[in-house]
């Protein structure tokens, strides 16, 4: 009984825990204004989301494949992808500079730029 009371409570405090972390990553960032997008360690376009008054898409295509990317004002997002894990993708859209969007197959980077 006293071993079943132990993991039962080390297993409430680790998700405890890990709530907290994962509510202080999302709350970090910065509101940036700037998106970066990078393809294969290089910037390819800057994009200033504040002046976004239109969403729009467009491709990036590379020789490791292709992703369309959503503009719209104050957010950016992957909305596909032919890459085979998707995760770029299934991320959603960032606003923020916490977590940036990788697609890892394709080596894209988009992030956001936080206010200094």
């Amino acid at each position: 009984m006293k071993q079943t009371k132990f993991w039962g409570f080390l297993f409430s405090a680790l998700f405890i825990l890990g709530c907290g972390v994962f509510l202080w990553l999302k709350n970090t960032g910065d509101a940036g204004s700037v998106a970066d997008i990078w393809l294969d360690g290089e910037l390819i376009e800057s994009i200033d989301l504040n002046a976004v008054t239109i969403p729009y898409e467009f491709e990036v295509s590379s020789e490791y494949g292709s992703n369309v990317i959503h503009v719209s004002h104050g957010a950016i997002a992957v909305t596909e992808a032919d890459c085979p894990d998707q995760i770029c993708v299934a991320q959603g859209a960032i606003a923020d500079s916490a977590i940036p969007i990788v697609c890892m197959p394709h080596r894209l980077v988009i992030e956001i730029r936080g206010e200094p």
